[in-house]
């Protein structure tokens, strides 16, 4: 039986910690709510990608090689690894990074570089493991190797979709017409198993290729409603955002943003060519994407956040309610220079990586670093006065399954998800739209108390649950 102390323990850890909010840098207006941008972390060498971890610490990569947590309540670094084969030469290096989705039992990390092969630079998608006791990372596995690169165009974003199998996005590495090639890696969004395997359904069979035809894709998100959205890196005339479909060819060589040039017209016609929503011309060297739909900043609801490298800014794009469609760009964030990593956390901050110790900027005393921007005159419903009962757990305790009742039936797609005493996510569960009662497999998780959380609207409701 676990002691009164650890019971208080455990209690206090349903109210999530509160971040340490730094100096106000700047500010801007979205809608009609101020957002603060501050420095989270300062003195980094290009951090080229950020994700909110289920231990809820920001992860990042630095391209020279370095893989770290980040504790967003203090800035506080803790270095994982160095990754000694990464060769960081024009733009290459270490660049995506994701979690397995069942990271409390299975807590793999996925990362993609460029390493140097009998003088030859190439690239490769490895996973480690992670020891959360030791705070490092070990037993590298090469998934996927050899594949062509050179100094610039080599992408690469990773993406864990909920059926298991991971999209790595390529860039065409300068052999521009091996983005039309189906035999060629290059220019293209790859599709496979967690074991690197090819999954029986991609379009081509035996083949990791899911799309091609792209220059040099560097952004990759999934929104709630299932869309992928994926930014790209345009030549001279226009950067691309697109809703990436399996099989669908996105132009390059050929085509350059929209199939709007008679050449042009007659390829996309041709070639089953899905055109982008939404376009930068002249090009800003989009470099990352992510979806944003949190009541902490109301005018970002239902928008992809993108960042850019060569325009400096933030570039907030309106969806419609199917997701399908773009509105204008508004942009932001303009006084920081180069960025190129972002994500959001479950509080509703957006976390933004600067890029200007890259060799392409002049960069200040502090760069690199991690800039948070938040409505700090948010403050969310909590759950009080009773409403965590409203959130029912059949049985309570339980061992193998538990149904989990929302109070009302979802209004749109959301998560409901299992933390452990940790703050560590155990279970992520979808619901979709009209949905109220859902059932979650406990297999696998150590017997203990867990949180069973969800958030409707601006509320969250959050409810103990003892696992057997």
């Amino acid at each position: 039986m676990k002691s009164f102390a650890t019971l208080l323990l455990l209690g206090a850890l349903a109210v999530p910690a509160v971040a340490q909010q730094g100096p106000v840098l700047a500010t801007y207006t979205v809608g009609s709510t101020t957002v603060s941008a501050s420095a989270l972390t300062s003195n980094l060498d290009t951090p080229w990608e950020l994700l909110w971890g289920p231990d809820n610490f920001l992860w990042m990569t630095e391209r020279a090689g370095r893989i770290s947590r980040i504790d967003p309540n203090t800035g506080q670094l803790f270095p994982l690894l160095t990754v000694t084969d990464v060769t960081e030469t024009g733009e290459s290096g270490l660049l995506g990074m994701v979690l397995h989705p069942d990271f409390a039992t299975t807590p793999y990390v996925y990362i993609v570089y460029n390493y140097t092969d009998a003088g030859t630079l190439k690239e490769k998608l490895v996973r480690y493991t992670y020891s959360a006791t030791a705070n490092t990372l070990s037993s590298p596995l090469i998934l996927l190797g050899n594949i062509t690169a050179v100094t610039t165009h080599s992408g690469s974003r990773l993406l864990i979709l909920p059926d298991r199998t991971l999209l790595m996005t390529t860039g065409d590495a300068q052999q521009r017409p091996d983005a039309q090639t189906p035999s060629s890696l290059n220019g293209k969004i790859l599709r496979m198993n967690l074991d690197g395997t090819v999954p029986a359904d991609n379009p081509i069979a035996g083949s990791l290729v899911y799309t091609l035809g792209h220059r040099n894709p560097q952004g990759l998100v999934r929104a709630p409603s299932g869309r992928i959205y994926s930014s790209e890196h345009g030549e001279n005339a226009e950067d691309e955002v697109n809703i990436i479909e399996p099989n669908r060819n996105y132009g390059w060589p050929t085509v350059e943003g929209l199939c709007n040039l008679p050449a042009e017209q007659s390829f996309c016609t041709a070639n089953n060519v899905q055109q982008p929503i939404f376009t930068w011309a002249p090009t800003v060297g989009a470099a990352s994407i992510t979806y944003y739909d949190h009541p902490a900043i109301p005018g970002w609801r239902n928008s992809l956040l993108a960042t850019t490298l060569r325009g400096s800014k933030l570039t907030q794009i309106p969806l419609d309610a199917t997701g399908t469609t773009a509105g204008a760009g508004v942009f932001t964030l303009t006084s920081f220079g180069r960025l190129r990593s972002i994500c959001v956390s479950p509080q509703g901050r957006v976390y933004v990586g600067t890029s200007n110790q890259d060799g392409r900027a002049t960069p200040a005393a502090t760069d690199d670093r991690i800039l948070v921007l938040e409505n700090r005159a948010f403050v969310p419903n909590a759950v009080k006065n009773g409403a965590s009962s409203l959130l029912e757990l059949s049985p309570n305790p339980a061992a193998q399954t538990v149904a989990v009742k929302l109070p009302a039936a979802a209004p749109t797609r959301t998560t409901i998800q299992l933390r452990d005493v940790l703050g560590r996510t155990a279970r992520t569960i979808q619901v979709t739209t009209g949905q109220q009662e859902v059932s979650v497999n406990l297999n696998g998780l150590p017997s203990g108390l867990y949180l069973v959380q969800t958030q409707l609207g601006d509320t969250q409701y959050t409810r103990r649950l003892m696992v057997e």
